[in-house]
This record gives C-alpha cells, structure tokens and sequence, in this order.
C-alpha cells in the first residue's frame, strides 16, 4: 500500500451531496462555501427534499459558480407529493436547467416509514420521479434505508425491482440516461446489492461512516467497489467524517472521504479525488 499524505489543496474534489439549503447553515453559509473552496473543493452538488427544498437550491446553486442543484422529493417527504408536483418539477427543471443536473433525492426509506400503505405511496412517488428523469434526461439520486438499518431487506428488493425495470424501459428507448442513470447515494447496502446497482450503470456514493475505525465491513466493501464507480459525498450536515465527528459536517470535509478512499484503494490521494470528480462529471456533466 502507498503512503498517504495529508490533503493539499491542489486537489480538485466534489462534493456531490450536501444540504446546503438546511438552516444548519444560515449563519455562516458565505463561510462554508469558501472554506470547500479553500480545501479545493470545485463543484458541489445540492439535492432537494420537497418543492420547498427544490426552490432553496436553485436559488443557491444560481448565486454561486460552483454550486448546483438536483430535485425532487425525498421518500419521507412523499406524504407532500400531490397530483401537481411533478408538473412543478418539470417546471423548474426548465427554467433552471443548466443549474438542475439531477433529480433527487427521491427513493425508498422503510427505516421511518413503516405502515405498508406508506411504503406503497413512496414507490408510487419514486415512479413518478423516475419517469420524469426519463423525460428531462437526468440522473437520479437515490436514497435507500432499510428497516433497523440492515444491509439488505424488502426496501432494497423493492427499489432494484422498480429500478431494473426503469433501466431496461431506458434501454430500449435508447434513452441515454441509460448509460448514466444516477448514484446511489451514501451506500450503506450489500456488495451484491452495489453489484446489481453497477451492472445498471449506477454508481455507488460513499460517505462519512467510510472514515470510522469501528467500520471494518464498510472499509471491506469500499475496497470491492471499483474506484472508477465511486462518488464522494459528505451529505452535510450529517454523516461527519473521522477526525470531526461531533461537528457539523461540511463540504471542506469531503477530503476526509476521499483520503479514506485512496488508502483502500491503494491510490494517492490526488488519483482518488481526480477519478471521483472525473465520476461526477461523467454522471452529472455540470450544466452541459
């Protein structure tokens, strides 16, 4: 294994996932950003949770260069989806759409949600969701939490069922999304669950938890995962990484993941951070 150095700020890395838009940060927002920056971070990537949450990125991710956005409605926020918000999501993903690169965070969470009427409202949301990706063409951000947090249950049956058949209508389409259809945002799921998510194109998002020394499963399941696979995310303001645990997270932290990532892997530190923002850019093409 090489060494691995401590982070320069030479490094170009993305956070592709981060609530900016949270009130966790509106004293000192302007900060936060700059310290990314600072640590080299280029691009972050903004995902909504409701139409409330659409419209607060987009606002952001239109006052700064290196913000951007993703929308859609969050699995546990499906109770606020009604016969209009898809046409308010096709409304602001054309009006901003060199900002808009991505629709979530939308998917499946039986964690929170256990009543089945519930669960089946939140797939019928995500096909909605989905089909509007389909549309716009952009990729999806998926969340996917399984009851008591398990790696592998009826939400991750449920989400490949609804995804593999997605995949496979976007294919015959020769839809591009195809070859691009999203992440699946901070995995925390089954090596054989990541390898279904892959064979469909999908990437694999990792975050925070990668950095603890109590993680010996996730570590080995990281070091499985192909590199060329990967995205980093630091989901601030949650999930902070090792050594800032009991701070709120931030987007500078992201360096964290990815130096975690480079020991696993074997890499230098500026290979992970160039192949990941690499990753990033392929899936989320940054405004093209």
């Amino acid at each position: 294994m090489r060494d691995v150095q401590p982070s320069t700020f030479s490094m170009s890395l993305t956070d592709t996932h981060c609530h900016l838009d949270f009130s966790k940060f509106d004293e000192d927002r302007d900060a936060v950003i700059q310290r990314a920056i600072d640590a080299g971070v280029t691009k972050i990537l903004m995902p909504a949770i409701n139409l409330e949450s659409c419209l607060s990125v987009i606002r952001l991710a239109q006052s700064h260069p290196n913000l951007y956005a993703a929308i859609g409605f969050h699995p546990t926020d499906a109770d606020k989806w009604n016969a209009s918000s898809v046409d308010a999501l096709r409304n602001i993903a054309q009006s901003a759409d060199n900002k808009v690169v991505a629709i979530g965070e939308i998917g499946l969470d039986y964690y929170w949600v256990k009543e089945n009427e519930k669960r089946a409202h939140q797939r019928q949301v995500l096909q909605q969701q989905l089909n509007l990706a389909s549309e716009v063409k952009k990729p999806v951000i998926i969340h996917l939490r399984e009851e008591n947090n398990m790696d592998a249950g009826e939400a991750s049956k449920d989400i490949l069922e609804i995804l593999e058949t997605w995949h496979k209508a976007l294919q015959s389409a020769e839809n591009p999304l195809a070859k691009r259809p999203g992440v699946f945002h901070s995995f925390g799921g089954s090596f054989e669950i990541a390898q279904k998510a892959m064979a469909m194109n999908f990437y694999i998002g990792v975050t925070g938890p990668v950095t603890f020394k109590n993680a010996p499963e996730r570590h080995a399941l990281v070091k499985q995962l192909p590199l060329e696979r990967l995205l980093i995310e630091t989901d601030a303001p949650f999930l902070t990484p090792h050594p800032h645990r009991g701070k709120r997270n931030e987007p500078a932290f992201v360096s964290e993941i990815a130096d975690k990532i480079a020991q696993l892997h074997s890499r230098s530190q500026s290979e992970a951070a160039s192949i990941t923002s690499a990753n990033a850019a392929r899936l989320f093409g940054w405004g093209d």
